[in-house]
């Protein structure tokens, strides 16, 4: 079991920042993006192995849910669109389009959807 405290970040640096401290112990890399976050889930990296059945309960997620929302997203886009290169700023651009027409992911579910993926994975939010 691993638990993710939502009290303890209110960004996706934070969260970042919380995964790497619960999931990757005794380790010297820290998880910086998405993709970084969803190869730890794979097993391996610290306090699990692959295909190893986690319970993963994630306290406080309705405060992360609210600070993982609309606004973190839209600003997590915009600044990957000024960035340019190496992102891929029209598919960024689609998904805050569809952000601000209501329709898209916010961080928080992207976060949930990743871990989601892995069946291994039990989450439980608090």
């Amino acid at each position: 079991m691993a638990v993710i405290n939502g009290g303890l970040f209110s960004t996706l640096s934070g969260f970042y920042d919380e995964v790497s401290s619960v999931l990757m112990k005794d380790t010297d890399w820290k998880v910086g993006t998405l993709d970084g976050f969803d190869d730890i889930l794979y097993g391996g990296f610290g306090v699990f192995e692959n295909k190893d059945e986690v319970e993963l309960i994630w306290k406080d997620a309705e405060k992360s849910k609210n600070e993982l929302g609309f606004e973190s997203t839209r600003d997590f886009y915009q600044h990957k669109i000024n960035q340019g290169k190496p992102f891929n700023t029209e598919l960024i651009q689609q998904k805050l389009d569809e952000l601000m027409a209501g329709n898209g992911q916010t961080l928080f579910d992207i976060l949930i959807e990743i871990i989601e993926s892995h069946k291994n994975i039990t989450l439980i939010l608090e």
